[in-house]
């Protein structure tokens, strides 16, 4: 098939692939742009084109990937974009620190019923906490799998029983 034969068909077929990328999106703004981008990407890469194979179902196949190309740009792209006088949104104190008085009182709470706990359930605990896996656990400590696993589950559900505890008395 010649470059004239092929731009004549696909020419043919803008039509049906309105239709197409209707299923893809409802804006009529992004339906002509999806065609368009799809008949620029068919003719930059007529060479891939197969002859006598499904024309309509290349092009599709051109559209979805050209669709889900931009979509997943657009996800990356997403910005907040702050709609309020004089910007506040961008503009307020980040107030979800660690730093804060009250975090930090929780933080060595919950850290001073860690360290109640057994040190054989604490140790792994500990570990994991760390960001370490279970198989590096496993290999640090030289234990078992089953066994990383069963104490670091217990030492969750000792340290759980001590804050109840500790609340309880508050």
């Amino acid at each position: 098939m010649t470059q004239i034969e092929f731009n004549e068909r696909i020419s043919t077929l803008k039509e049906t692939l309105k239709i197409v990328a209707r299923k893809f999106t409802k804006d009529p703004d992004e339906v002509q742009d999806l065609v368009q981008d799809t008949i620029l990407k068919a003719l930059t890469y007529r060479h891939q084109y197969k002859q006598n194979t499904n024309l309509i179902g290349w092009l599709y196949t051109v559209m979805r990937s050209t669709y889900v190309d931009k979509y997943r740009r657009d996800q990356r792209m997403k910005t907040s974009i702050d709609k309020t006088e004089e910007l506040y949104h961008l503009n307020v104190e980040d107030t979800h620190t660690f730093n804060q008085p009250d975090r930090s009182l929780e933080y060595q709470f919950v850290m001073e019923c860690i360290n109640k706990i057994d040190p054989t359930l604490r140790t792994p605990f500990k570990m994991y906490m760390e960001g370490f896996k279970y198989h590096e656990i496993v290999e640090k400590l030289n234990t078992p799998m089953g066994t990383v696993k069963n104490r670091i589950f217990n030492a969750r559900k000792e340290i759980q029983k001590h804050l109840a505890e500790e609340n309880t008395s508050l």
